[in-house]
């Protein structure tokens, strides 16, 4: 049986494939190996994916944030390789290759993630051929879930945030101290988790200039900073996945719109897509 998986920080897609073509899916928490080592991802995946699963693993394809390099990489293949010994065949990639496998086949064309962290590539129809590099939560992540909730809570604690959508935050998260939010943005684990947490405040009021121009100039920011800097951008279909993506695909849209470029496939999770891809490897073999 094949195991699959696509991981963001914040939750992690799983499906298994069957020799018979059976597919199951499975949710756990998100996985990145700049927050967690091998034994804390080995222990959760013990917890809540392990037991949900009865045959026998014999090879699993992992797609994640974080997995930057070797190094990174090896920290959750010892940890699947703890907690599933018979795969013999553990592959551990990044979630752009997941991503353009999904949403690009093969196909040339740029492709972007914005879901709690943001990323782009350009993809060539087989593989990963050029990247902007992404700069990480702190000094980039532009039109992410974790870049739009560091952007309000910025605007609230500056006492820039109108006063009407103050009482509304207020209302739901409750007064926000700012010391807490420092604890939260330096001392505890996931100060991406944390901020993105706040995101969906802008969606449900998305209709207040305030906050729709905030969603804007963030996706703005992401087109300035990375995507119009792939050679002849304007020239390729633009595919995103991801739950920002997904959500205000709408404004998304009118910021490609105005920047020139043409939006391919919006998706909310490549998991499908990936799924699609593995199970027509397996036919071939």
């Amino acid at each position: 049986m094949i195991l699959i998986a696509d991981s963001g920080s914040t939750k992690t897609d799983w499906r298994t494939i069957s020799s018979d073509g059976q597919i199951a899916q499975f949710k756990t928490i998100g996985f990145n190996p700049y927050y967690q080592d091998t034994t804390s991802i080995a222990d959760e995946l013990r917890s809540t994916l392990a037991p949900k699963i009865t045959n026998t693993i014999t090879a699993i394809h992992f797609y994640g944030t974080g997995v930057t390099n070797l190094e990174k990489g090896q920290i959750i293949k010892d940890a699947l390789a703890l907690v599933f010994p018979a795969a013999t065949d553990i592959q551990v990639n990044n979630d752009m290759l997941a991503a353009a496998r999904a949403l690009a086949g093969q196909d040339t064309g740029i492709v972007c993630i914005l879901g709690t962290g943001s990323n782009s590539c350009f993809y060539d129809g087989y593989q990963i051929a050029h990247q902007i590099p992404p700069l990480g939560f702190w000094l980039g992540d532009e039109g992410s879930g974790g870049y739009l909730g560091k952007q309000l809570m910025l605007s609230y604690l500056h006492k820039e945030m109108p006063q009407e959508l103050r009482e509304k935050f207020e209302k739901r998260f409750g007064a926000k101290d700012r010391l807490e939010i420092l604890d939260n943005a330096y001392h505890k684990p996931f100060p991406n988790r944390y901020f993105a947490s706040f995101s969906k405040f802008l969606f449900d009021n998305r209709s207040h200039p305030f906050a729709y121009l905030l969603v804007y100039q963030s996706f703005e920011a992401f087109f300035d900073k990375y995507l119009l800097k792939y050679t002849d951008c304007q020239q390729y279909k633009i595919h995103f996945t991801g739950s920002v993506a997904f959500y205000y695909s709408d404004i998304l849209r009118r910021v490609a719109t105005e920047k020139g470029c043409t939006v391919g496939i919006i998706m909310e999770s490549p998991i499908a897509g990936l799924t699609l891809f593995h199970q027509s490897v397996q036919s071939i073999q």
